[in-house]
């Protein structure tokens, strides 16, 4: 099999995989916006009602935080983050792809390096509860952060992996530009 033909296969079973994984994805962030939405809600009518829900406010914060990490490791799959695609489209292929390797690489550590930190923080939190609901471990509200990050690496190496077996430049009639990776 030749490295071009080798390549090809990689970027298709890539391209497959990214596929699946943005739908599961979009369903875990379609599902928090219906619950987020559900509980928001609630806590109007409630206070309408005067009998105001002790967990609103509280839990409402923490949808809302799960809702954008877990919609940023949905925009990483769907390269969604914002990027500076003019520039780089100025340079030449090699450049390009080196600087995009370069800059997924740097993506790479740091959504590593969060989840590392958030994962071992979990432990120190396990003691701790939310206030109006303290059934609720902190670890398991805190542990957004290194589910999220593990996501987002994920979807990245995908991208890196594009970029590494990549021989020429993506097609301009629906590949998706180099520049779109750099966020």
């Amino acid at each position: 099999m030749t490295p071009l033909r080798k390549g090809a296969r990689i970027a298709a079973a890539l391209a497959s995989f990214r596929a699946q994984y943005g739908r599961l994805l979009e369903i875990v962030v379609g599902t928090l916006m219906v619950v987020l939405f559900v509980e928001v809600t609630l806590g109007v009518v409630f206070r309408a009602l005067g009998q105001a829900l002790i967990w609103y406010d509280e839990l409402a914060s923490v949808l809302l935080a799960w809702l954008t990490f877990y919609g940023a490791a949905l925009a990483s799959v769907r390269r969604a983050h914002i990027g500076c695609p003019e520039l780089v489209e100025t340079l030449s292929w090699p450049a390009r792809r080196t600087l995009s390797i370069l800059a997924q690489i740097v993506v790479i550590g740091f959504f590593a390096l969060l989840g590392s930190v958030g994962a071992s923080i979990l432990p120190i939190l396990a003691t701790d509860s939310m206030v109006s609901l303290s059934w609720v471990p902190m670890s398991v509200v805190q542990s957004v952060i290194p589910i999220s990050s593990a996501l987002i690496v994920v979807a990245e190496v995908t991208y890196l992996i594009d970029l590494v077996v990549a021989t020429r430049p993506p097609r301009a009639d629906g590949g998706v530009a180099l520049a779109d990776g750099l966020h």
